[in-house]
């Protein structure tokens, strides 16, 4: 898939990285949104992550200039860009009016033997592929953050996922060196079922007095070995991403469990995000 063109559709942090990713695995990226300012925000971040991601690697004689990483990014509000897609990957915001709105643009301007991956971490599968006139060539991949660095795929098949569109999928994948790990279709699927309402449950800990985010998240570390504990955790996912994921669940399951913290709820009204507002449980 060397010679192909992505799509890319939704420039925000995960849009950014998964279009960094692929620019830097030599692949041509067309990164889309309907905000010029998100764009704009988009190169910033991709220029200041490959200049980053630089000193880290291990082969300095391998490493591209900033320039030439960008140079195979077109950044634009123009969906007729993906008239030439061979995969498309949509990262739209968590919200249903906005995913309701771009799959008919898919629809309309990339090829119909194009493939469309939903970047989503709690929509069904299923219920994003019935927006489309394409429901076999939808396919699940919920890319973790930040995407260079992970290099592995939660891949969802959803009701009427192909195999081809499948092979197809994992074969994109591989194209800039990452696997999947295949499940099946239920609203957050496998991790952010666990994961949002653990850090859904953390946050409700903090609200209730029984300890503070640095001791949340230092009971994960130490005593469970996780390299970051659920409120690092969600202040990086970002907090309204949190609150987004868990309502989608509250509200695709009808099960209280899943009901969000009004601690949480208080944060995003705040504006309190997380690292991309520079303050969430931590000061950044």
């Amino acid at each position: 898939m060397s010679e192909v063109k992505i799509g890319v559709i939704g420039a925000g942090v995960m849009g950014s990285g998964l279009a960094q990713n692929l620019a830097q695995s030599k692949l041509q990226v067309v990164l889309i949104d309907i905000h010029e300012e998100a764009l704009q925000n988009a190169e910033e971040i991709i220029r200041k992550n490959v200049r980053f991601s630089a000193f880290f690697a291990p082969d300095k004689s391998k490493v591209e200039d900033v320039e030439t990483v960008l140079s195979r990014i077109l950044f634009t509000t123009d969906f007729s860009q993906l008239a030439e897609s061979s995969f498309v990957v949509e990262n739209a915001s968590e919200k249903w009016d906005v995913k309701q709105s771009v799959y008919p643009l898919i629809d309309t301007y990339a090829p119909k033997e194009t493939c469309v991956a939903a970047n989503t971490s709690c929509f069904s599968i299923t219920r994003l592929a019935s927006l489309t006139r394409r429901p076999d060539k939808i396919i699940g991949m919920h890319f973790m953050n930040p995407v260079p660095m992970k290099d592995t795929v939660e891949v969802i098949k959803g009701h009427h996922t192909s195999e081809e569109t499948i092979s197809t999928g994992m074969d994109f994948l591989a194209s800039f060196g990452k696997g999947g790990i295949l499940v099946n279709d239920m609203p957050g699927f496998v991790s952010n079922r666990v994961l949002m309402l653990t850090i859904n449950e953390a946050i409700y800990t903090v609200q209730d007095g029984v300890a503070t985010p640095e001791q949340v998240d230092s009971i994960f570390k130490k005593c469970f070995g996780h390299k970051m504990g659920p409120l690092e955790t969600g202040d990086l996912i970002g907090l309204d991403t949190i609150l987004y994921s868990i309502e989608v669940l509250h509200e695709s399951y009808n099960d209280s469990k899943y009901r969000p913290s009004p601690l949480l709820k208080k944060m995003v009204d705040a504006g309190l995000l997380g690292r991309k507002s520079g303050e969430g449980f931590y000061k950044y």
